[in-house]
This record gives C-alpha cells, structure tokens and sequence, in this order.
C-alpha cells in the first residue's frame, strides 16, 4: 500500500482496514483500477473515476459507526436501498451514492455489484 493511503488515514487509523479490504475487493475485480489519493479521499479509476472512499459526513456524527469509510458511486439511476446514506442528481442520468461502512462484512456481494455498475457506467461514458 502505497505510503499515501496510510496518511489518508492518519487521523482515524481504525478505518484502514476497511479501506484495504474495499481496496482488494475492488482491484480483484478491477486489476487495471488506479488509485488516486487526494486530500479528502481515495479515488477509483478505469479510463473515468468509478468510485471513491472518504470521510464524508453524509450523516450526523452520532449515526456514524465507528470507524466508518463512505464509499461513493457515480450511478446512471437512483440506487435505492437502505444501505444508501445520501444520494444526489449533480446533471440528469448520474447520480453520485454515498454508502457508508462500518465493518469489513459490508463488503458484500451487493455493494460489490453496486460498484460494478459504477465502473461500467464511467467506463462507458
């Protein structure tokens, strides 16, 4: 892991390892993926950004588990579930999906496909 992402998680060290796992999950998936890390997150790309991990308050402090990692998806529709913390329409036909974690078990086939559809859909832009 490069000496980056472990800054990234400097300041809230008890979320790496859901980072890692999301990490293997997604480049096992992925192998071609690049990761970009930027100030205020992680981001996902093949050819476009698919996904990005962060620290994003998409919910009030107290609902948050501890530790969290949000993980956002660019969605050609509104991914309805409960799992969704927010999601947005920033032009009509994307939509930006905030999901946040708050154990490794969230990595489940589900959202794994969720990103799926986020890398084909910025694949296919």
């Amino acid at each position: 892991m490069a000496l980056h992402a472990i800054l990234f998680f400097d300041k809230q060290p008890d979320a790496l390892p859901l980072y890692e796992a999301f990490t293997e999950a997604v480049t096992a998936r992925y192998p071609d993926t690049e990761i970009r890390v930027q100030k205020s997150q992680i981001s996902f790309y093949d050819v476009h950004m698919f996904a990005c991990v962060s620290f994003a308050r998409v919910k009030k402090k107290k609902d948050l588990p501890d530790p969290y990692l949000v993980i956002t998806l660019g969605m050609p529709y509104p991914l309805a579930s409960p799992r969704v913390a927010v999601k947005t329409e920033p032009y009509p036909g994307r939509w930006t999906t905030h999901i946040v974690i708050g154990e490794t078990g969230e990595i489940d086939d589900e959202l794994l496909a969720w990103v799926g559809e986020a890398h084909d859909f910025a694949k296919n832009k």
